[in-house]
């Protein structure tokens, strides 16, 4: 999860600040598509964290920061901007390592637990494509 944390929020410097981003960003300025990957990314690790036994609420967290980049990640270039500063897997790779600090197993609850959150994450993320397309088609019928 470190490799894809870097990746997605921290990969690149804005020359002559401290300013770091990372894929998510940039490839969300690709409209509809580039959201849906980067909340895909997202919901493999929250996979990998429930696998690794993190507890319900913390994957509540890890969901919630999900969701708080794909929603408002979808506007166009302020929602970029705003992964920028948000930086969701940055933010869930530390909730991950303070759960390995304590060593908790999951349970079958957890695992319903975040199927529940997928499919809450999945529906967002398909109503944000949704309205993209539904927003580049009538952009180009003006054309």
């Amino acid at each position: 999860m470190q490799v894809v944390a870097h990746l997605m929020d921290n990969a690149f410097v804005i020359p002559g600040t401290k300013i770091r981003f990372g894929l998510d960003p940039i490839l969300g300025l690709i409209p509809g598509v580039g959201d849906t990957a980067t909340a895909l990314i997202s919901f493999l690790t929250l996979m990998q964290c429930a696998r690794r036994g993190l507890p319900r609420i913390v994957l509540a967290r890890m969901a919630g920061n999900i969701l708080v980049n794909t929603v408002l990640g979808a506007l166009p270039l302020l929602g970029d901007l705003f992964s920028v500063w948000f930086k969701s897997n940055q933010r869930n790779l530390v909730l991950l390592e303070k759960h390995l600090e304590n060593n908790k197993t999951s349970t079958t609850a957890d695992w319903l637990f975040v199927i529940l959150i997928l499919i809450v994450l999945a529906a967002v993320t398909l109503t944000v494509v949704a309205a993209s397309i539904y927003l580049l088609r009538k952009l180009f019928a003006a054309f």
